[in-house]
């Protein structure tokens, strides 16, 4: 046993600023008397700068995002008092409402003309489990048939802190520990990654959909980064259960499912064969897919075990097989309870878009007018394209499974998704941008370079989501919001620092600097958009194209994100061969000579 004199407490481990394998672009004139922070966000933790525990850092940060989520859900929501169909806000209430009163074989065939169930299963289990308590608060807020529309305020209180709560449980939870081991393998301080954790909450577009527009889409998002982080640990069949939840709750996840699939495959086969790990991620994916049905299909044997007659309309996946089912048969309410489930989560029997929004499609249709072709031939155009866009990014990461490349794949890819693919809602612009921003928290993520990239496809995200956000009131929480992280990382419009040449002084590690290209480029779509604001605000457009505005928001946001696409594809490109070929090089020097 130590005696008392020879205890010593623990260091703590600092880093410098500009230690190697840090975010750099943090401190202006490092190891100085006038160091001082580079841009406001650093400001926020500058006090942390030498090593602070993160238990007591971590706890403010916390609360300021959590202070900062509450003010913006104060505003307006999706569909208020706006009847007969109201919105997305009526559309999560009532799902709540018929999963708490209904049997589980009828949530996806009832009443399907108002807000009928068309999210997988893991929504509806949510919906069932909120319902629950909502209910025990207060019976009348879902009251079965009754109340429709139903808009009073403490309901509202109730479902923003649902959110709140959801996203406090999963969402960010998995953030800080993906934050952190994803800095860890890259060599980044804890200060740095404390940075890139509040700019990453901060999200501008995150914010304003769910805790403005509402919705829970931070309970998907949050599942996808607990698969990346199972991932980074190298607990892969923890990261396959992660994802089939993340698929089971909103099947916008399969933005993901190529990059995931490519990789776990890639880590199957490179640079050796493991048919065994194979086997395993195979066996492991189809349990949670049963394990994620198996309450569905339970109800549905339970109706045929009783003799409940499924009085319901034929799923039209049901009409195309070549058999005839018989309804007495023990296997044909489950394979009508999963061919409706399938039936509703995928919209093929939709148009190519529903909204404008800023993609491929919308753009082109802005020339040529898409709804002269077949629904078919647009099918197939979106599959062709989509399959294209996703090709490289799924070739590199089967090629070389690294986790580390793995958010560049997935924003490359989402993007790939959000610009072609079939039905894409602007509130999709989520998907690519999650790991996209969290790249934030790598190696130089906060540089000058990554930082523009990152706050550019961010501030245009959130600017291509305005006249959604128009019609809801939601103007003031968007512009404070955006201008806020903006001001917050230094960007435009309201700071030009990270566009700025430095000098340095001799002591301060140089920065790199933004190519001029880059520089011209982002600043040229910034400009458009203040530009766009103000003409949106002051100038009415002619009656004869009443959409005008919203048109010009698409084409620029459009080409604006297919530049961010561009972007992402090649720096996966490029670094994928820095990494093969620093591994080369490695693996050479231990070979005996």
């Amino acid at each position: 046993m130590a005696s008392p004199s020879s205890y010593r407490p623990r260091q703590k481990k600092k880093f410098p600023p500009t230690a190697p394998g840090s975010n750099n672009d943090l401190v202006l004139d490092p190891g100085t008397p006038r160091a001082a922070p580079m841009f406001p966000l650093v400001s926020f933790l500058w006090a942390a700068r030498g090593g602070t525990s993160q238990w007591l850092i971590l706890p403010l940060i916390l609360m300021a995002v959590g202070l900062y989520r509450w003010a913006v859900s104060l505003w307006g929501y999706s569909g208020f008092q706006t009847p007969p169909m109201y919105g997305d806000f009526e559309a999560q209430r009532h799902w709540m409402e018929i999963t708490v009163h209904l049997p589980i074989s009828m949530w996806y065939f009832y009443d399907l003309q108002y807000w009928g169930l068309d999210y997988p299963p893991l929504t509806a289990y949510h919906s069932w489990l909120l319902g629950k308590i909502g209910s025990a608060l207060d019976p009348l807020w879902f009251a079965l048939g009754e109340s429709r529309g139903y808009e009073d305020p403490l309901l509202k209180v109730f479902m923003r802190a649902t959110v709140i709560i959801s996203e406090y449980l999963i969402y960010i939870p998995a953030v800080i520990v993906f934050l952190r081991r994803y800095a860890r393998l890259n060599g980044v301080p804890t200060w740095s990654g404390s940075i890139a954790l509040v700019a990453i909450l901060l999200q501008p577009s995150t914010i304003l959909i769910d805790h403005g527009h509402f919705q829970y889409n931070t309970v998907m998002l949050g599942l996808v980064v607990a698969s990346l982080e199972s991932i980074l640990a190298g607990r892969l069949l923890s990261a396959c259960i992660f994802f089939v939840a993340a698929l089971g709750f909103k099947q916008m996840a399969l933005y993901y499912a190529p990059i995931m699939f490519s990789f776990l495959l890639g880590t199957c086969f490179v640079p050796r064969v493991r048919i065994l790990l194979l086997l395993f991620i195979a066996f492991t994916t189809i349990a949670a897919f049963a394990v994620l049905f198996a309450p569905l299909l339970a109800g549905s044997f339970y109706d045929w075990y009783h003799g409940l007659p499924l009085s319901v309309p034929v799923p039209p996946l049901v009409q195309t097989l070549p058999m005839k089912l018989e309804e007495n048969s023990w296997y044909y309410a489950p394979i009508m309870q999963v061919s409706q489930v399938i039936h509703r989560i995928l919209p093929f029997s939709r148009g190519i878009f529903e909204d404008k929004v800023a993609n491929a499609w919308c753009a082109i249709h802005t020339f040529v007018k898409l709804h002269r072709f077949p629904t078919t031939t647009l099918q197939r155009a979106s599959l062709g394209f989509t399959l294209l866009s996703i090709l490289v990014p799924c070739i590199v990461i089967f090629r070389n499974p690294r986790p580390i490349l793995l958010p560049l794949a997935l924003a490359s890819a989402a993007w790939g998704f959000f610009l072609f693919s079939f039905q894409v809602h602007e509130k999709s612009v989520l998907l690519p941008l999650l790991p996209m921003t969290l790249l934030l928290g790598g190696d130089g993520g906060l540089s000058k370079e990554t930082r523009a990239w990152v706050g550019w496809a961010n501030m245009m995200a959130a600017w291509t989501l305005y006249p959604l956000l128009k019609r809801e009131d939601l103007r003031v929480p968007y512009f404070v919001v955006t201008l806020l992280w903006a001001y917050l990382l230094g960007l435009p419009p309201a700071s030009l620092e990270v566009y700025r040449a430095r000098q340095h002084s001799k002591t301060s590690a140089p920065s790199s600097e933004l190519h001029s290209i880059t520089k011209l480029l982002h600043l040229l779509f910034y400009s458009s958009m203040v530009v766009w604001h103000v003409l949106e605000a002051a100038v009415p457009p002619p009656a004869t194209k009443p959409d005008l505005w919203v048109v010009l928001n698409v084409l620029i946001g459009a080409s604006g994100f297919g530049i961010v696409y561009v972007w992402c594809t090649w720096r996966l490109v490029v670094q994928a061969y820095g990494t093969v070929r620093r591994w080369l090089e490695e693996e050479s020097k231990l070979k005996p000579s």
